[in-house]
């Protein structure tokens, strides 16, 4: 909530990989406009997706990322299941999964 965020220094950053429910999103908005943080980088968002347009998006102080954080037991299944496939398609002349666009900037 505003009260918590207020207790911030102005560089610290705000990290939340757990629930989006768990940080006031209208607070955190407001605190980045204000820079009375230094940023976010939020992996999950209340709501969830963020719609479209929403100021988070626009925010040069805020890193979002598409719920992709987990813990390296869940993670590893399905980062080899990936290469597997990714090295199936390559193979066959198809389209990888997960290619970074230099110019989306993800």
């Amino acid at each position: 909530d505003a009260r918590r965020l207020a207790l911030m220094k102005p560089h610290a950053w705000l990290v939340n990989v757990a629930r989006g429910a768990h940080v006031d999103t209208d607070a955190l908005v407001a605190a980045l406009e204000a820079r009375s943080i230094g940023g976010a980088a939020l992996d999950v968002t209340e709501p969830e997706p963020l719609p479209e347009g929403h100021p988070l998006w626009g925010m040069d102080n805020a890193l979002i990322t598409s719920h992709v954080a987990n813990t390296w037991d869940m993670a590893l299944p399905e980062l080899r299941a990936m290469v597997e496939r990714n090295v199936s398609a390559f193979a066959a002349g198809r389209e990888l999964e997960g290619l970074v666009d230099i110019d989306l900037g993800y």
